[in-house]
């Protein structure tokens, strides 16, 4: 797909995203993520103590977690590489739905959208659906949630995971094409499934986990940040104070996302014991789980057109060089 400028990544983008409104998720059979995801629970059975055993030195662990990262890594690279360059020799026209297709399941807005409207869904019908809902949605226990904290939890995911299952994987696309898009979405779920700290699952993750926590980290870190300017665009305005919020959760990129949701929708948004954002800001009702998913659906669209827009400026930059006079 190289030498027919910038329209066919730019359409290849648009497509998986098509593919995503109309389709959903491919079959677990068939989905690249679930591939992934049973790679790293066979991995992690390896790598990862059980919480009763000995640990072993935190060194070897976490060394051992970097090598079965790094494994799964090269092989998702180099399928997704090869997968592309197949591509490349086909006319635009076949290249572009099958490039889609591969590129879709890398994202998943419809599939977050339909969880998040489930859990209000839910909750219309007695709290003990709407936990049932929201457990699907979120790792946390939320067997002590209020309706409220059923709902700031909906939304907080909601704005976390338009960053990670929607606007970073674009983001990678454009810079690294397909094996960018793989390997942050493999990076995501590998944090997922490893990144935690202490006992998880009867298998303890302090240090076999951590190098998988921190490539998330450095690889979220940009879009992150440009998830909350989107938001922000797509509601029309400036977010003060933003910087502060995030930086009150854990994470060095899911505070952007959430504070700038609570921030632009008046709302509190918090873990109990963890962090509060917006802490002056109300309680979360049904109108603003409507709103929130109104603000991430704009903000999808305008990552698809920014995106688009960077591949047509880096295309338009490199004929601009090409053709400068070359000193004699």
């Amino acid at each position: 797909m190289t030498g027919d400028g910038a329209w066919v990544p730019i359409l290849v983008l648009w497509c998986a995203l098509s593919i995503d409104r109309l389709l959903g998720e491919p079959p677990a059979r068939l989905h690249p993520v679930v591939w992934m995801g049973r790679y790293l629970s066979w991995a992690g059975r390896r790598i990862a103590p059980a919480d009763h055993a000995p640990h072993g030195g935190p060194a070897t662990r976490f060394l051992a977690g970097a090598l079965a990262w790094a494994a799964g890594a090269c092989i998702v690279l180099w399928v997704a590489w090869a997968g592309q360059r197949l591509l490349e020799p086909l006319t635009p026209w076949i290249a572009v739905p099958l490039a889609g297709t591969l590129l879709k399941p890398m994202l998943a807005w419809r599939m977050l959208a339909s969880e998040v409207q489930a859990v209000e869904q839910g909750l219309a019908v007695s709290l003990d659906v709407g936990r049932e809902r929201l457990g699907r949605l979120v790792s946390r226990d939320v067997s002590g949630l209020d309706e409220h904290g059923v709902r700031e939890s909906a939304i907080e995911s909601l704005a976390e995971n338009l960053s990670d299952s929607v606007v970073a994987p674009l983001f990678w696309f454009v810079l690294a094409g397909l094996p960018g898009a793989a390997l942050y979405r493999f990076a995501n779920t590998a944090d997922a499934m490893w990144g935690y700290r202490g006992a998880r699952g009867g298998r303890n993750w302090e240090w076999a986990g951590k190098f998988a926590a921190r490539a998330d980290d450095v690889l979220s870190w940009v879009p992150a940040r440009v998830t909350a300017l989107l938001l922000a665009l797509a509601d029309r305005r400036w977010i003060i104070g933003l910087h502060s919020q995030a930086r009150r959760t854990p994470s060095p990129n899911g505070g952007w996302p959430m504070a700038a949701m609570a921030m632009l929708l008046g709302v509190r948004l918090g873990k109990p014991g963890v962090y509060l954002l917006n802490e002056s800001g109300r309680l979360p009702a049904k109108a603003d789980t409507t709103r929130a998913l109104r603000l991430a659906g704009v903000a999808v669209v305008l990552s698809a057109l920014a995106g688009s827009l960077a591949l047509w400026a880096s295309d338009a930059t490199t004929d601009a060089a090409m053709t400068l006079p070359m000193p004699r």
